[in-house]
């Protein structure tokens, strides 16, 4: 056979196969600018082509076919859907009741938390990191409900109970004797390595996504105090290795310099709060491209509320002995280049107001552009799931909000999201 009658051959035999793989666009986005976060920049005349729940291409725009359906946000800057990678959905909430959690069933819990999905993912936050709640697995249930769509919210990623020593920072104290408490409550409490690996273990197997240490005492828990270790290395260090068999990682709540450490040392991926982080801490953690996550908004709001709803005395003692020193290791961590994503500890504050720490993010050293990567890029990264989230890039999931104000001048203007998109389905 001739050379161009085979290749003619061989074209026709693959111009099929072509043909099918190519996603069907369903839908185009007319994006006035799109703050593309993986290169640092912005994009003008840009389209978003999408089909199903995936972006296909971004690309300059140009005339579209009359049949596919057009959103015009060409009077919006468009961003990758915003994610919070500290958050309690799944909860009673904060208050001046010690005993909330406890009143408050997990059914109760459950609802609560859909409603707290609602208004987070109506807020622009298109997936979450559920640190931890008093309920156990009630995360797991409400991330079930919302993958089944049953109930609006965001993507959630989800830890299904602290693992904490008895009467640490992960548990009820204060309320009744912590061995009285219901079993769901103290899933995660362990007493040595082996106990803590069973315990991640069984969360593991119950729907936890990763798995959540109390490293050292916490600012909202009777009888704790934040610069204090909890958990030893080794246990911490036996669920490390545990979830490493199991494929996937471990963060910690670690406010106290010595906590971060020995977490650090127990090869952790993230630390939550770093609120008491020295130097030797910091360097150590870009040593070990250790995560920082860290909530340098609510320390306002709990001295604020708290103290006009009189949370308990020991509650606004540790926080004002923590937030100032907060931010300012947050402003070094920044300097340094260590690694930061975003998240806010909400629950301790409303939800849906997550969007209120850009600006103290913004105020204590970064620039708009890296605040908007610690909650769109970075936390993708953090999770793992940087080919699925956090950048408007093809392959990566629709999740798109839009602002009619520029964030990059003004970044507060995240705080009033006007069009939200998840998965492909305009949410508002």
């Amino acid at each position: 056979m001739r050379l161009p009658a085979l290749l003619a051959l061989v074209t026709a035999a693959i111009a099929p196969v072509s043909a099918q793989s190519a996603p069907t666009v369903d839908q185009y986005v007319i994006a006035g600018r799109i703050v593309d976060v993986a290169g640092g920049k912005v994009l003008t005349g840009h389209c978003i082509a999408i089909a199903g729940e995936k972006i296909a291409a971004v690309e300059p725009c140009r005339a579209q076919p009359e049949n596919i359906p057009t959103i015009d946000w060409s009077a919006y800057t468009v961003l990758p859907g915003l994610m919070d990678l500290h958050t309690h959905l799944a909860d009673a909430g904060q208050s001046a009741d010690l005993a909330l959690p406890l009143k408050t069933s997990p059914a109760a819990t459950a609802l609560i938390g859909a409603k707290n999905a609602r208004d987070t993912l109506m807020a622009g936050f298109t997936t979450v990191r559920d640190v931890g709640t008093y309920r156990g697995l009630t995360d797991v249930a409400l991330k079930d409900a919302i993958n089944l769509g049953r109930v609006p919210g965001p993507r959630m990623f989800v830890a299904g109970a602290y693992i904490t020593k008895p009467g640490g920072g992960g548990e009820l104290n204060g309320v009744v004797d912590n061995e009285k408490l219901p079993e769901d409550m103290r899933y995660g409490v362990s007493v040595g390595p082996e106990q803590a690996a069973a315990n991640a273990d069984f969360l593991i197997d119950e729907g936890a996504d990763f798995l959540k240490l109390i490293a050292t005492g916490a600012v909202l828990a009777i009888g704790t105090e934040p610069g204090e270790p909890e958990l030893s290395v080794e246990e911490m260090k036996a669920v490390v290795d545990l979830a490493a068999k199991r494929g996937v990682y471990v963060t910690a709540h670690a406010h106290g310099a010595q906590g971060i450490k020995n977490a650090i040392a127990a090869g952790v991926r993230s630390i939550e709060h770093a609120s008491l982080i020295d130097d030797a801490a910091l360097k150590l953690a870009k040593a070990n491209d250790t995560w920082l996550v860290m909530d340098i908004y609510n320390g306002d709001y709990i001295d604020d509320i708290g103290t006009k709803e009189r949370w308990p005395e020991e509650y606004l003692r540790k926080n004002r002995e923590t937030t100032d020193a907060q931010r300012q290791g947050f402003a070094r961590a920044v300097k340094m280049g260590v690694k930061l994503a975003y998240g806010t500890d909400s629950g301790v504050y409303p939800h849906g107001l997550n969007a209120r720490q850009f600006k103290y993010m913004v105020r204590y050293g970064m620039t708009p552009m890296q605040a908007i990567q610690s909650a769109t890029i970075r936390a993708a990264e953090l999770l793992g799931r940087e080919q699925e989230l956090g950048s408007i890039a093809p392959g990566r999931f629709a999740d798109l909000v839009a602002v009619k104000a520029d964030p990059l001048s003004d970044i507060s203007a995240l705080e009033a999201i006007d069009h939200v998109m998840k998965g492909g389905e305009l949410i508002r």
